[in-house]
């Protein structure tokens, strides 16, 4: 139950990096082409979109009570996706969704500068801790018996 918690928890880290984190990008881009400053409500929103998606990534890095799956599964994506950008650009810019939006401009901004691939590589780390992987055992003898008599 815990990993399929996970895999949902991952869906959303993909959704948070790819709205979240593609609208932020595409509007401080807008911001310097216009040579505005994020100065005022829309700046802060524009933070807020960003700090809001990287404190949700870092959660699922962090807290070892979370699957590995949802910050590992979104990490795999973006690292592959990033790979394809290497070796076939052009593939891995057609597969970006919603093309025609803000959040895709932001995103493709990320992806041809490397902020993905800096981004996968940090969410696939808790794959490869085995206790992670493991559920935490209880804190006292109280709780162990108590998960013995619901056994029984």
């Amino acid at each position: 139950m815990r990993h399929l918690v996970g895999l949902v928890l991952g869906l959303v880290a993909a959704m948070a990096v790819f709205f979240g984190g593609g609208w932020g990008v595409a509007r401080i881009m807008a911001a310097h082409a216009h040579g505005t400053s994020l100065v005022g409500i829309s700046g802060g929103l524009t933070l807020a979109a960003l700090l809001g998606t990287g404190l949700y990534l870092g959660s699922m890095v962090a807290v070892r009570a979370i699957s590995p799956l949802a910050a590992g599964l979104p990490g795999l994506i973006l690292l592959g996706w990033s790979g394809l950008e290497m070796f076939k650009a052009h593939w891995a810019l057609r597969l970006i969704p919603l093309s025609g939006y803000q959040e895709a401009s932001g995103f493709r901004t990320m992806l041809t500068i490397g902020v993905l691939a800096l981004l996968g590589a940090m969410l696939v780390i808790p794959l490869f801790v085995p206790s992670r992987w493991r559920r935490s055992e209880p804190l006292d003898d109280f709780a162990g018996l108590a998960r013995a008599e619901l056994v029984h």
